[in-house]
């Protein structure tokens, strides 16, 4: 009996849950959005946040550069003269013999430049087993902790035969590299190309005119002409400053600790600084 009393009072409540009368509003969007007329309705358009594009490193580089014009003041008298456009071509820098103290100057007069970061640090691994990176990280034991401290390298080049290389140092990474690439313009050099090699008979500027050596630390690089076809038989650093630098075929030997690579770029930035240096 209870059992049933209650199953009978459930219908009870639902007949009047049924028999509630529906809202008039409710009553008129159902009879006015029958199935039929659903299907064919478009649907109703997602608002979407706008996907914004990642900049390249040639694209941001330019914003970077017509920030930097923008709000440059010159203070030497090179500075001026390339801003009041007497000066337009970075040769005539270096013939007068000029000293870039701006690296706005250098963005001026080279707007096409490229830049790459060099592999002078290491990752943490086992037995010394880390992978390469652009990072080379130091760190200071205080009583406060560790002080971490990071170095960065960057070179930059027009690939027409300028190029420029710098060390970056600071407490986070991003700092380190924009110090890199600002000591990378000041210290832009002009590299004399020719073919110099025995076995080509060429007068194109893909090689360098003749032998030639640096040395930075215990690091020292031998340079000798190529002949047109031998690509860049090199170390793989100083392959990215050779290829900034517009030269296209060469032979390295290396002498000394060349696992210290900020050793070895510094090398083979001083090997073509020599060649302009060098009386032949």
């Amino acid at each position: 009996m209870p059992k049933k009393e209650a199953s009978e009072k459930e219908k009870k409540q639902e007949n009047r849950v049924i028999a509630e009368p529906i809202d008039e509003k409710a009553k008129k969007i159902l009879e006015a959005t029958s199935e039929d007329e659903y299907k064919e309705a478009p649907p109703a358009e997602e608002s979407r946040p706008a996907v914004r594009r990642r900049l390249s490193e040639t694209e941001r580089m330019q914003i970077e550069r017509e920030e930097n014009l923008a709000k440059w003041r010159p203070k030497t008298q090179l500075g001026k003269l390339v801003r009041a456009g007497q000066i337009k071509d970075i040769d005539e820098v270096f013939d007068k013999g000029y000293k870039i103290l701006e690296f706005q100057i250098v963005d001026t007069l080279l707007p096409n430049l490229r830049s790459e970061l060099l592999l002078i640090g290491q990752a943490k691994g086992k037995f010394g087993g880390g992978k390469r990176r652009f990072w080379r990280q130091t760190q200071k034991k205080t009583a406060e902790g560790n002080d971490p401290h990071f170095a960065c390298m960057a070179v930059i080049g027009d690939e027409n035969g300028h190029v420029g290389i710098g060390l970056g140092k600071a407490r986070e990474t991003l700092p380190a590299k924009s110090k890199a690439m600002r000591e990378a313009k000041l210290s832009m050099i002009s590299v004399k190309r020719g073919c110099g090699s025995f076995d080509c008979s060429c007068s194109e500027k893909h090689s360098i005119p003749f032998k030639v050596e640096g040395k930075r630390g215990s690091a020292v690089l031998k340079m000798i002409p190529a002949p047109k076809g031998t690509g860049l038989v090199a170390e793989k650093e100083c392959r990215k400053i050779l290829k900034l630098a517009g030269i296209k075929d060469i032979y390295t030997k290396k002498f000394g600790q060349s696992r210290t690579k900020i050793n070895m770029a510094g090398a083979c930035y001083n090997a073509l600084k020599n060649i302009s240096e060098m009386k032949r």
